[in-house]
């Protein structure tokens, strides 16, 4: 018997959205992380509102919010909402009813200073690490360190000169929103122009005959035996920022722990300097031996041992993060700009990465 299109409308459900998510679902094992993580920080939450006042859209769902865009590739904050209206699963992260309708866009951006100023993605951040930690996922001694280029919400068009001395835009027509802009005979450095959309990006290109982007840097520290990020940093795009962001996430790495660890790193961070202030800080640097140089930063007292082989061969795990963040998490080009705001980014988005590990993690057998 041919089965009819036609179907009566249904007056009255009680199907609720956990009954159609399905119980294997990799999510299902994600959202008591998150959970937990949640009522960690609840009492910094309640803390950054009033009593009294018009009731705001819970931070919960903000940040369950930036996880949801990062894990299912979610563009945009507007595409996300938009997705929210009809989407059972994300209602059901959201710990919304069917029929409870979503919110709008403008409220992750007029919520986000909030978010900013109590530091609440590093505290969201540090929470699921330390559920990590209780499950003895985390490495306490050995630490990779690794850094990549981030391009940045802004294009060559928004390049102006840092005095605006010369600068009249030819072509595009009369009142055109996108002129023709022509550098022919001009050197486009970092010295020279700045951009006017992202002054905090700067030129900057991969390796020799690659074209220059304007970039931010994003850096991780990364635990050696599961590859799980334990601190993430997003810099201005310098000569010396693998470097300076590596020093300064080892710092904070060190006041947490007092004994000796090693570190591994490509051939970037061999250099004198860097060596001699992870020494300083009781760090055994493991990092990879320039040999287009006459002399390394590191001898034979470190590359014979086992360690520092082991260090070599687990250190291109970043890659991983760095491929995962870019591919799914929306990474490969930024959303928003500046410095500060892409940082809180990065935290929420190393933290979806985190959950997809340790919830792959702690499903298999012990």
């Amino acid at each position: 018997m041919r089965g009819s299109p036609l179907q009566q409308v249904t007056m009255l459900s009680t199907v609720t959205p956990d009954q159609l998510i399905p119980a294997e679902h990799p999510i299902r094992r994600i959202k008591p992380i998150v959970e937990e993580a949640l009522r960690a920080i609840g009492p910094r939450l309640d803390a950054m509102y009033a009593e009294v006042g018009r009731p705001s859209i819970p931070p919960e769902h903000l940040l369950k919010g930036s996880l949801l865009m990062a894990l299912y590739s979610i563009r945009s904050e507007r595409q996300f909402c938009e997705r929210l209206r009809y989407d059972l699963l994300f209602k059901w992260f959201l710990d919304l009813n069917v029929e409870t309708p979503g919110f709008e866009h403008s409220s992750f951006s007029k919520n986000r200073e909030r978010l900013l100023d109590q530091d609440i993605a590093a505290q969201f951040f540090a929470a699921v690490l330390a559920q990590a930690k209780r499950h003895r996922l985390l490495s306490s001694e050995h630490f990779t360190v690794d850094g990549t280029l981030l391009e940045a919400w802004a294009s060559f068009k928004s390049l102006r000169p840092r005095d605006e001395a010369h600068w009249p835009p030819t072509g595009g027509g009369s009142g055109s929103r996108n002129p023709d802009v022509d550098f022919r005979g001009k050197p486009r450095t970092n010295d020279l122009y700045i951009s006017a959309t992202d002054p905090e990006a700067r030129l900057a290109r991969k390796g020799p005959g690659r074209e220059a982007k304007l970039c931010l840097a994003g850096h991780v520290l990364m635990e050696n035996r599961n590859g799980l990020v334990v601190d993430v940093l997003v810099t201005t795009a310098t000569g010396t920022a693998e470097r300076d962001a590596g020093l300064r996430m080892l710092s904070r790495l060190r006041r947490r722990r007092g004994r000796r660890l090693t570190l591994a790193g490509d051939k970037a961070y061999d250099t004198a300097d860097f060596v001699r202030d992870c020494r300083r800080l009781g760090v055994t640097p493991h990092v990879a031996q320039n040999t287009t140089r006459q002399r390394s930063a590191i001898d034979g007292r470190t590359t014979r041992q086992v360690g520092y082989q082991l260090s070599q061969r687990l250190r291109k795990r970043a890659e991983e993060i760095y491929g995962w963040v870019k591919t799914v998490g929306g990474g490969r080009k930024l959303r928003y700009r500046g410095v500060r705001v892409n940082q809180l980014w990065a935290e929420l988005t190393a933290t979806a990465y985190n959950l997809v590990r340790m919830a792959n993690l702690l499903a298999q057998p012990a």
